[in-house]
């Protein structure tokens, strides 16, 4: 495969996330040779990976790497240049997306645009990605859907005591909540032992369904798959014709190599992904590179009831979606989701003049949601690159209207379920949540990157498999999706097909 700056394989994959990492799995299933490029290393497992000191405030598994935003201020981005992607530090919700989001919507500030594919036509996928990710979930049980063909394959996660009641609160406050989807190894002889370092930290006993996990290392150990860490590319080298991809220079510590192959694959995220084709002026035909940039409309909420102390572990197993289509006007809202049990030193990193006995006093007695909304697509919310090479994230986020009386209503339901005071955490660019739209898929390639299968439509070698696909961003985690497309590819397309 490989001498001292020649590298070649079959199919090259640029990021082992969730959409290099998924992909590489499905490929190696058929048979093909892989090779993955990631920049990063495997996360060694440590004391750290449980300590929310050294995870949440001396942040010691993000990039020390600036970027900047619209008014070119510098800011530290929350992404992880890992084995594995950010799912290792996900917090492992694996929801569908919903029928309806793959088409037209009306929003109260815009439409959400009609996917090229629809539900159907991923549905099969879904099923497929839950198996391999492991995800624990009641068919049925989201009164707003989506519809499935089978049963998710591994039980709802029980509710603790403390959301056990919380749930029925919230019933008799008027919405209805139902289990999270879950990718979590919580089978009989399974490794989760429901600690309360899951959701933002790296699971010590591989227990959470992440990328690296799941899919990468099965797939390495069919030996189809290699892997090549601290491995960053920087070009994308077109043939002469400038019709197919040559090769990648990627930068290593032994210096600039190329690498070659007959396909190639770029899973680097929504946002890096677009900077590589950026930085090499390719595929950008259709001026959508980096363009409809996205990240969803979300706020960290803690609802705060003296009365009753929260002694749980794993919370995160509980949503209500009531006005996902309609928050009363017409016009949809999105969904309240727990998060992990957000413990005092934890948010000391955002409440830093708190003093942290006061914070410890506020987290024993709140529970903890992220109120999610849909963040509509703009050609002027996008990702370009400096002249000194420096990523740039422009965005002025659409449906902030909409999140603000989403928020009201969700107060108001918690409020009515017995707690006396809300605390917002409201989500900025630095925490990049769920970045997507950077290269379109669309049918047309005078207003899209790729077509239904992510294949690019001015190179014809090259495809973009990570979130950067996604027309819309929907009100949902899109790590699902995102491998479900990944899986759907391999199988439909002609990537894993060699004369």
């Amino acid at each position: 495969m490989t001498t001292s700056d020649h590298i070649e394989s079959d199919v090259v994959i640029v990021g082992s996330g969730m959409g290099g990492a998924t992909t590489a799995y499905a490929l190696a299933k058929k048979g093909v040779n892989v090779l993955v490029l990631e920049r990063g290393e495997r996360i060694p497992k440590e004391d750290q990976n449980w300590s929310p000191k050294a995870v949440f405030v001396e942040k010691r598994y993000k990039p020390d790497e600036i970027w900047l935003d619209k008014d070119n201020n510098e800011y530290g981005p929350g992404l992880h240049y890992v084995v594995g992607g950010n799912t290792k530090v996900y917090g492992a919700s694996l929801p569908r997306f919903k029928e309806a989001d793959f088409g037209v919507i009306q929003h109260e500030e815009g439409v959400s645009p009609a996917w090229p594919f629809t539900y159907k036509d991923l549905e099969p996928y879904y099923y497929q990605a839950e198996v391999l990710y492991k995800v624990h979930g009641t068919k049925g049980d989201d009164p707003m859907g989506p519809v499935r063909e089978k049963e998710f394959p591994y039980p709802a996660m029980p509710h603790e005591p403390y959301v056990a009641d919380l749930a029925e609160r919230l019933k008799k406050a008027g919405v209805r909540p139902y289990a999270n989807a879950m990718g979590v190894d919580l089978a009989t002889d399974g490794k989760c032992i429901r600690c309360k370092t899951c959701d933002g930290f790296v699971c010590k006993v591989d227990a959470k369904s992440d990328a690296e996990i799941n899919a990468l290392n099965p797939a390495i150990a069919t030996g189809k798959v290699k892997l090549m860490t601290g491995a960053k590319v920087e070009k994308v080298v077109l043939t002469p014709d400038g019709k197919s991809v040559d090769h990648l220079l990627v930068e290593t510590k032994d210096g600039v190599v190329k690498v070659f192959g007959k396909k190639f694959v770029l899973s680097a995220g929504g946002v890096n992904s677009a900077v590589i084709l950026l930085k090499s002026g390719v595929a950008n035909s259709s001026d959508m590179v980096g363009r409809n940039f996205m990240m969803h409309n979300n706020a960290h909420i803690a609802a705060f009831d003296i009365r009753r102390k929260n002694d749980i572990t794993f919370q995160k197993t509980m949503s209500f979606a009531d006005w996902y289509y309609d928050g009363g006007k017409g016009y949809p809202f999105g969904v309240v989701q727990l998060i992990g049990k957000v413990q005092g030193i934890m948010a000391k990193s955002w409440a830093t003049k708190v003093p942290l006995p006061l914070l410890n006093f506020v987290m024993n007695r709140s529970v903890e949601f992220v109120v999610m909304a849909e963040d509509l697509p703009s050609k002027d919310n996008r990702v370009t690159v400096d002249a000194q090479g420096r990523i740039k994230v422009t965005r002025n986020s659409i449906g902030m209207k909409t999140h603000a009386k989403f928020m009201k209503k969700t107060e108001a339901v918690l409020r009515k379920a017995g707690y006396q005071a809300i605390f917002v955490q409201p989500f900025d660019i630095s925490m990049n949540s769920h970045q997507c739209g950077t290269t379109v898929a669309g049918n047309d390639p005078r207003t899209s990157v790729v077509d239904q299968y992510c294949k690019t439509h001015d190179v014809n070698n090259l495809w973009l498999i990570d979130a950067g696909f996604m027309p819309s961003s929907a009100a949902m985690n899109p790590a699902l999706t995102i491998a479900a497309q990944a899986l759907r590819i391999v199988e439909e397309s002609d990537l894993a097909t060699f004369a």
